[in-house]
């Protein structure tokens, strides 16, 4: 059974259509779209926006849909200058840029007494969505890369540096690693899809709200070819 987040309607609603034999169960007031999406048995879940919305959300497809994967998608704001709006990038690992327990000798990002810092993606999921992504959306380019989450939109240039330069990250948003961690605990392979709707700085709520739309659009054009590829 394959697991899909989205945290907002327009990074979900596209991939309800494609379904079929759903059934609809709401669970901690979100609404899960069990069903086929290409042929491949497959839960879809709008989380809403957040970590801790993310965090939960994940563990109750773990618990009660035992998913074999999750597939997080939506979009990012872009952490560096070669990943251009509509872009996708892909997640190598995930962290955290808003956790901070330096004051007890723990490097930025790592939550303490976890022991790991970063969370690895899925590489199978990984070379899928990028074999994928280079066929149904040829006109973009995909990059590979970390992608730091935290409970801030990010709109400004001194934000988007510290975290650019403390975590060589290449997109910020604000649910996957909560994901990414919550997968790593109950040891299920996970991919954070994003597609850059923003440059993450003093534009970004300009841009958010111009490209968004499409942004979407070609995460969920990625996500139905994976499903598709799945089913085989």
């Amino acid at each position: 059974m394959l697991g899909i987040i989205g945290a907002m309607d327009i990074e979900v609603e596209a991939l309800y259509e494609r379904m079929t034999e759903t059934e609809v169960r709401t669970i901690a007031g979100m609404e899960f779209h069990k069903g086929k999406l290409e042929g491949t048995e497959t839960v879809v879940v709008r989380s809403g926006i957040g970590k801790v919305n993310a965090g939960i959300c994940s563990q109750i497809l773990a618990d009660c849909y035992h998913v074999t994967e999750i597939i997080n998608t939506g979009v990012a704001g872009s952490l560096k200058a070669e990943i251009n709006i509509g872009d996708i990038v892909l997640s190598s690992t995930a962290v955290q840029h808003d956790v901070d327990a330096g004051v007890f000798s723990y490097p930025p990002g790592e939550i303490p007494g976890l022991g790991i810092r970063e969370f690895p993606a899925d590489e199978k999921l990984l070379a899928l969505a990028k074999e994928c992504c280079e066929r149904v959306n040829p006109e973009i380019q995909v990059f590979t890369g970390r992608v730091a989450s935290g409970d801030q939109f990010i709109d400004s240039k001194e934000k988007k540096t510290r975290i650019h330069d403390t975590f060589d990250a290449c997109c910020t948003e604000m649910e996957g690693a909560a994901i990414a961690q919550t997968a790593w605990l109950n040891k299920i392979p996970y991919l954070i899809i994003r597609s850059i709707s923003d440059k993450a700085d003093d534009s970004a709520h300009m841009d958010y709200d111009v490209f968004e739309a499409k942004a979407a659009a070609n995460s969920v054009r990625l996500v139905t070819a994976m499903a598709k590829a799945l089913s085989h």
